[in-house]
């Protein structure tokens, strides 16, 4: 199942050398390179990552215009590139946007042949949006008590609002979807719509679901290292999909226990 590039003995995307690329408008370099730090952390302390796709280094590049992403490259073997649009000293939008993406490189979604697949894409998407927005609410937590920057411990404040923002969009699409109700009744209603949208907007309803998933056991944190290491990635039904991820797990010597409670909460068929 594995796929075509090993992590050097040693690396992990917790530890893995932090660069950077692009003007970063009036930011200092070392500021910013600080707060992707403390987000990383907020993100992975603590969670076991094992996987064998794991980069040796990590690049984060802010651009002009445009949503963030993972470039999926092929020139620079080992090293994920994170491409993000923040301006100057906007910690807070940096923080989110760069955790959805380091979601994404979690699970192995960073190399040149990674691109984004239907009809599961909506799911990976749901899990790194979730995945954010855990480590903003851990970022907050450290930054009140020992903020990156003198003096600035009342930023949390602000950090907690963006969040809790956030998760009320995301609490609102589910209620207007029946997403709380039950995630197996709102995708039975949705998943043709789903296959053909794998976008982080179209996953919102479920993002709640998953958040609460990772926020009551870092185990489940840990699963998503597993995801889309076979060659069809999200290219799959649901079922099977789920079924890979948790065959994934039990590779890696991981729980399983995200995969599995989303199969049992959304009720796919095969």
């Amino acid at each position: 199942m594995t796929a075509d590039a090993a992590t050097p003995t040693g690396a992990s995307l917790l530890t893995a050398p932090l660069s950077l690329a692009g003007s970063w408008r009036g930011s200092a370099p070392g500021d910013v390179l600080a707060v992707l730090g403390r987000m990383r952390a907020a993100c992975l302390d603590g969670i076991r990552l094992v996987s064998d796709r794991q980069p040796a280094a990590l690049r984060v590049q802010d651009v002009a215009s445009g949503p963030p992403h993972v470039w999926l490259h092929t020139d620079a073997p080992g090293t994920a590139i994170v491409a993000v649009d923040v301006g100057a000293r906007d910690w807070i939008n940096l923080s989110y946007q760069f955790g959805h993406e380091l979601g994404h490189v979690m699970a192995n979604s960073w190399m040149g042949g990674d691109a984004p697949r239907n009809p599961c894409q909506w799911l990976e998407e749901a899990v790194v949006e979730a995945f954010s927005l855990r480590g903003l609410g851990r970022l907050a937590e450290d930054w009140a008590v020992a903020p990156p920057f003198p003096h600035n411990n009342a930023y949390a404040a602000p950090i907690r609002a963006y969040r809790r923002n956030l998760l009320e969009q995301d609490l609102a699409e589910a209620r207007a979807q029946g997403a709380d109700a039950g995630l197996g009744g709102w995708y039975a209603a949705q998943a043709g719509f789903l296959a053909t949208h794998g976008t982080v907007i179209a996953a919102r309803p479920a993002v709640p679901a998953v958040l609460e998933l990772l926020e009551a056991d870092e185990t489940a944190v840990a699963d998503i290292g597993a995801l889309n290491r076979w060659p069809e990635r999200s290219h799959l039904p649901l079922g099977t999909y789920l079924a890979r991820w948790r065959e994934s797990c039990a590779e890696l010597g991981l729980a399983g226990l995200l995969p599995g409670e989303l199969a049992r909460l959304l009720k796919p068929g095969r």
